[in-house]
């Protein structure tokens, strides 16, 4: 996979949000929900991207597949500028691009039955598909989910969140796509069937040969289904790198601080384990601080990081972090400042 050339590659995307001020005489404001992105993805390969809640990882993928406008930068699909498209070659181009929502409920149409929610891309990618086809399609996709033909009629309020999750899943798939974004497809679900649906992803991916962008707050899930991973903050990549670089050797604070708070399902390495715990929210996109957005809860923070916004820089092999102190050096100061468990939890 390692030598195969991106199948996807998004170079400076920004998503800016015009907000109207409240009162008379208030200014208008610029939300930057994603902030010069850049990143490449594989045939094949399945990238994470996780953050905060907030930090610009829906509207990053949402972005690339014009689900959202981006303000700026460029999407390359196949080699074809998706940005310059026109909205009938757009339609076109989303034969091969889809998306899973994070929300299976919300997502389907209460009016129609599953078939017709299901085959809805297929009456836009393929208009000339007999009723026939399209009906034998849909059934097909379902029965690779997991559901049986008897539910062709039924309505979404009939099912559970995540059988409508596998109905939200065989509607991403109809049109025989390349590439899906998986905006955080588990985490409205109990977790319990989360494993299910997980399962159900890679099974796809491996059976298909899709190419997913893998969206979730969920550090445990992304570890499971991910070869490379980007971690946003505010709207900016802080680090990228193969799934072990970013998991065993984290290159900047956030990464760590992230990686710290994830619960471990043995109780007595919990305990011991050190935290890094981040002070405050994470600042307003609106108003974010100058030079590093993180540097106003980061543990390590010194001048130079308020003067200076640090750009993405190898650590090793693939892998970037973008961090005044990003590697070993960071990795020193932030062992110097965390706490164990034990400790955080009686402070």
């Amino acid at each position: 996979m390692s030598d195969a050339q991106p199948i996807l590659d998004v170079r400076h995307l920004s998503t800016r949000f015009n907000l109207r001020g409240k009162g008379l005489f208030a200014k208008s404001q610029t939300l930057k929900a994603v902030n010069d992105v850049s990143f490449s993805v594989r045939e094949g390969e399945t990238l994470g991207v996780v953050g905060e809640s907030g930090c610009g990882k829906s509207t990053l993928g949402r972005s690339i597949l014009r689900l959202i406008e981006p303000t700026e930068g460029s999407v390359v699909w196949q080699g074809r500028e998706l940005t310059e498209l026109s909205a009938a070659d757009m339609r076109r181009a989303r034969r091969d691009l889809s998306i899973i929502f994070q929300d299976p409920i919300a997502s389907l149409d209460p009016r129609m039955t599953v078939g017709d929610i299901i085959a809805e891309p297929l009456r836009v990618a393929e208009p000339n598909l007999g009723r026939a086809e399209r009906r034998a399609r849909v059934e097909r996709v379902m029965a690779e989910v997991g559901l049986v033909p008897e539910m062709i009629n039924r309505y979404p309020h009939e099912f559970s969140g995540g059988q409508a999750q596998r109905i939200g899943i065989a509607r991403a798939i109809v049109t025989e796509p390349k590439l899906i974004v998986c905006d955080e497809p588990v985490s409205a679900l109990d977790v319990s069937i989360q494993a299910q649906i997980v399962n159900l992803l890679r099974d796809l991916r491996e059976r298909r040969g899709l190419t997913l962008i893998f969206i979730s707050h969920d550090l445990s899930v992304v570890r499971l289904v991910s070869d490379r991973i980007l971690v946003l903050y505010l709207g900016r990549v802080v680090e990228t790198g193969p799934r072990a670089a970013v998991f065993e050797r984290p290159a900047h604070p956030y990464s760590r601080a992230l990686l710290s708070a994830a619960p471990i399902p043995d109780p007595a390495i919990a305990r011991t384990r050190k935290r890094t715990v981040l002070q405050g929210d994470p600042p307003s996109p609106v108003n974010p601080p100058s030079g590093c957005a993180f540097r106003t809860r980061c543990p390590i923070a010194e001048a130079i990081c308020a003067s200076d916004s640090p750009q993405l820089r190898a650590v090793e092999a693939g892998h970037e972090a973008a961090c005044h102190f990003a590697g070993e050096e960071a990795a020193r100061r932030m062992r110097a400042k965390e706490a164990p468990a034990l400790e955080v939890l009686a402070g």
